[in-house]
């Protein structure tokens, strides 16, 4: 049980910490055109992307998969500029026309688990209760998600139920912000192609 709390831990901190700038952006352009109404749906988005996140990280820790990790690098902003991209083609925000948006969560969620890949599998590689070990980080990364999203949908209430900012503007805005930050680092990551 002690691995369970100390892996729960690595998973928050993979969210939660001011490095996980590309998760933050990630979960940013995925939850923005939800409001604090949609919780449920957001909380089944949220899951759908640890699933992914947790496949890949299990298949790469039990080596099965391989990528390189300068490509996983790259791909991670570009799912972000996807997720924002899409955002801006959404005619309405109504949850049954966003249901891509679960299947954009779960194939996305399979890259950003590549991401983290290399630097957990020499730790989960010593550990004797592996099974435990990923079920501890993949609830602390779930958890992590979650805290995320929740300031997002209390920020969404404030500004878009409360001080009256049309929706619109509000997804705009965060997908605008989402996507240039992640062109930048998808910019500076570019694997150099003859190396």
């Amino acid at each position: 049980m002690q691995d369970l709390g100390f892996y729960f831990e690595i998973g928050w901190q993979h969210i939660i910490a001011l490095e996980a700038k590309d998760h933050w952006l990630f979960i940013l352009a995925l939850s923005a055109i939800y409001l604090i109404g949609n919780w449920k749906q957001v909380l089944i988005l949220v899951t759908a992307f640890t699933i992914g996140h947790s496949l890949t990280l299990a298949l790469s820790v039990f080596d099965i998969v391989r990528v390189n990790s300068d490509w996983v690098e790259f791909l991670i902003p570009c799912t972000i500029v996807a997720t924002a991209l899409f955002n801006f083609f959404q005619k309405d925000f109504q949850p049954r026309s966003l249901r891509l948006n679960y299947f954009l969560a779960l194939f996305f969620g399979l890259v950003h688990g590549l991401g983290f890949a290399n630097a957990i599998r020499f730790m989960l590689a010593k550990d004797q209760s592996m099974g435990w070990s990923l079920f501890g980080f993949n609830i602390g990364l779930e958890a992590g998600q979650i805290a995320v999203v929740t300031a997002i949908l209390i920020l969404s209430y404030l500004l878009v139920n409360k001080a009256g900012l049309k929706r619109k503007w509000w997804v705009w805005g965060l997908s605008l912000v989402a996507s240039g930050i992640a062109f930048k680092m998808a910019w500076e990551r570019f694997p150099a192609l003859l190396s």
